[in-house]
């Protein structure tokens, strides 16, 4: 069990929240949601420790695992070695027992009674069955077994999120501390992991911006608003439609309460000077009692970003045709004699691992890279040409084009998101464009901050807005949720299912394939399926491994 309690935090005048109190239990799996920015991460440091808040105290279990993202200064250890410093107090003795070893010819009586005691820890920590454990975790999440005892640098980015997954689930934790363990990972790795959670009996904290992940997993919300963490039960979905109630009720409370100083400021202002003077007197006091009560309400910190793609023009019926498409790179294939038409006002999700290919295909398909060569740079709006390699774009097609890597289209720089935006925009004046800030949660000044120290989700959002101020009519998205909060999500979401264009997106975000996609493309190995939303719904989608039948904490 974890215990908060009175816990307040804020930075400067952003008070995060205050006078808190919760209490996780045992058993049980919380999402921790709330937008960006609203402190989530900063509550999960509270939590564990690695922060102190300005008021209160966390109550914790002796052990717990937690998520980190600092790989880099494990660069140099073996993998295995990286997944059992998980349990710190199994690590630690390790260590020692081997110092010891090291100089076992000339070890003392002392040194001889600290090795039993030491032998004694690592028996109560299990740690004769370490190894065994690691590995166990490590092939789940899909670490090879040749990768176990060589460097972690050895790895890719994605590889070295699950070793640090395997390092906070190792050693049987009576508590976890997720902050999002999904990122970097591919949709198989994430089916894993919701099925590991599912079977573990501690107390689980995880942060996600994954939809369908917190629906899985959770069993619990525990959400931040109103400057405080309300718990609700079920599901992530199941919060939302209780949050709405909740929130429609007080905003009834909330516009009673401003009728009713509209009243008596009508009472005050036409009796002031007239013979009602006590009257008057009277309603003056209540009128600044209501006032005081209507401004120290808290008020909630949602926030939802108004995403829509609108059309300067259709396509015509056939959008895209790849014919006989191949490329491949050293030992991997990423695709052998692809043939594929898309069509007008399809939507067309791409799924697959990490490391089959999709960025390339995306990239195949608009001509910065070749199927024999590696091609140009991208240039921003990709204009109608055949295309010499396989792909063959059809009339009238305007394709705006969302990379992976941001910083392909808004590079690090002086240049504030303003000025980059204005770029793009052929018809909307100044207080349009403004407008379009707006919409997309940039506040007064913001549209003024220079692109070197635009945070992620801004980034994403001013990507958005070229998109928008472009209207092409083909979508090209690849991982557009990244950086994005729930609320973002739900809306690009829906502005993708609204929109009368074509669309082909890569992402892992199995909620946003269900809502939007009526075809998707299964890569894998050099080959490529085609699947119904309906297979994709009943999970018929990429080779799922089972998860471990052994839960981390007992």
């Amino acid at each position: 069990m974890i215990s908060v309690n009175e816990v307040s935090m804020n930075f400067g005048e952003q008070n995060l929240f205050e006078d808190v109190n919760v209490v996780f239990n045992q058993g049980e799996r919380y999402g921790l949601t709330g937008p960006n920015g609203c402190g989530k991460s900063t509550f999960m440091k509270i939590v564990s420790g690695d922060l102190e808040a300005n008021t209160g105290y966390v109550s914790r279990p002796k052990k717990f695992g937690i998520l980190r993202q600092d790989h880099y200064i494990y660069e140099t250890k073996r993998v295995m070695d990286v997944v059992m410093m998980g349990n710190e107090v199994l690590w630690n003795v390790m260590v020692e027992k081997e110092k010891l070893l090291e100089n076992a010819e000339n070890m003392s009586d002392e040194d001889g009674i600290r090795l039993g005691e030491l032998e004694m820890v690592i028996a109560e920590e299990d740690g004769y069955m370490a190894e065994p454990e690691a590995a166990e975790l490590l092939e789940g999440l899909g670490i090879e077994a040749s990768f176990h005892y060589g460097p972690l640098s050895a790895l890719t980015g994605g590889d070295k999120v699950r070793v640090l997954l395997a390092q906070a689930l190792f050693g049987k934790p009576e508590a976890l501390l997720l902050d999002e363990p999904t990122n970097a990972l591919d949709i198989a790795s994430i089916r894993w992991l919701e099925g590991f959670l599912k079977d573990y009996v501690g107390v689980l904290v995880v942060i996600s911006h994954d939809r369908h992940f917190l629906n899985e997993v959770c069993t619990r919300i525990a959400d931040i608003d109103y400057e405080t963490i309300i718990i609700y039960p079920g599901d992530y979905d199941d919060m939302v439609e209780a949050k709405a109630q909740a929130r429609s009720s007080l905003e009834m409370v909330n516009a009673a309460k401003s009728r009713k100083i509209g009243q008596l400021q009508d009472f005050v202002q036409r009796f002031r000077a007239g013979s009602r003077a006590s009257q008057v007197k009277s309603r003056e006091k209540q009128l600044e009692k209501e006032k005081n009560a209507l401004a120290n309400l808290k008020r909630s910190n949602i926030a939802r970003p108004f995403i829509r793609f609108d059309l300067a023009r259709p396509s015509g019926k056939q959008v895209l045709s790849l014919n006989a498409l191949s490329k491949q790179f050293e030992d991997c294939m990423v695709c052998d004699e692809l043939h594929l038409n898309i069509f007008r006002g399809e939507k067309v999700a791409i799924v697959g691992r990490n490391g089959v290919g999709k960025t390339t295909l995306l990239r195949l398909m608009l001509n910065f890279m070749h199927p024999d060569d590696r091609g140009a740079q991208p240039e921003g709006m990709v204009t109608t040409r055949p295309d010499d390699g396989g792909a063959d774009w059809g009339y009238e097609t305007q394709i705006g084009y969302m990379p992976q890597d941001h910083h392909e289209m808004i590079e690090k720089s002086k240049e504030t998101a303003h000025h980059w935006l204005w770029q793009w925009n052929s018809e909307a004046n100044e207080e349009q464009l403004r407008s379009l800030f707006g919409r997309l949660l940039f506040t007064k000044d913001e549209p003024f901050k220079r692109t070197e120290v635009l945070s992620g989700g801004e980034t994403v959002r001013l990507l958005l807005a070229r998109l928008m101020l472009l209207k092409p009519n083909v979508l090209l998205l690849d991982e557009p949720t990244n950086h994005l909060d729930l609320e973002a999500i739900r809306s690009l979401t829906e502005a993708l299912v609204k929109y009368e264009g074509t669309c082909l997106f890569v992402t892992h975000d199995r909620h946003m394939v269900t809502q939007v996609a009526d075809r998707i493309l299964e890569m894998s190995d050099g080959h490529l399926r085609e699947l119904s939303p309906e297979q994709f719904a009943d999970g018929q989608f990429l080779q799922e491994k089972k998860a471990s039948k052994h839960p981390a904490a007992w």
